[in-house]
């Protein structure tokens, strides 16, 4: 298992970063390694952070304004090889075909549950190495 996994956290809010920050944790399961963060509140803080590589997972708010989350992956999806899975947080349940459409691998809705946000994130950080390998 990897020394520490590092997950970017995309939101205009701070509230709604730091809401990921506790739910996370520092392990969100005893299975993968401990996360460290990097916060982004706008689009080219993101890009050029996933430029830079070295981001295991990353969280997206789909609430984020003026670019949400969801144009968010699907452009990073086109424009970053090899582009981390990302965990959408959305502001519906109604809204998972849009998480669907932008191609991220899992949704929790808004505000953040800790305990379905921790597995969904588990969840990402787990199937990490397979798409390494």
């Amino acid at each position: 298992m990897q020394s520490s996994a590092t997950v970017l956290v995309y939101s205009d809010n701070a509230h709604t970063r730091e809401q990921v920050r506790l739910a996370a944790g520092r392990r969100p399961a005893p299975d993968v390694p401990p996360v460290e963060f990097v916060e982004c509140a706008t689009l080219p803080a993101v890009l050029k952070r996933l430029d830079g590589g070295g981001i295991d997972a990353c969280v997206l708010d789909g609430e984020t304004v003026p670019a949400g989350g969801m144009g968010v992956c699907r452009q990073i999806k086109d424009e970053i090889f090899n582009c981390p899975p990302v965990l959408l947080l959305i502001g519906r349940p109604q809204d998972a075909w849009l998480a669907t459409w932008s191609r991220a691998e899992a949704a929790v809705t808004l505000p953040v549950d800790p305990v379905e946000f921790a597995d969904a994130l588990a969840g990402l950080l787990r199937a990490r190495p397979a798409i390494n390998s």
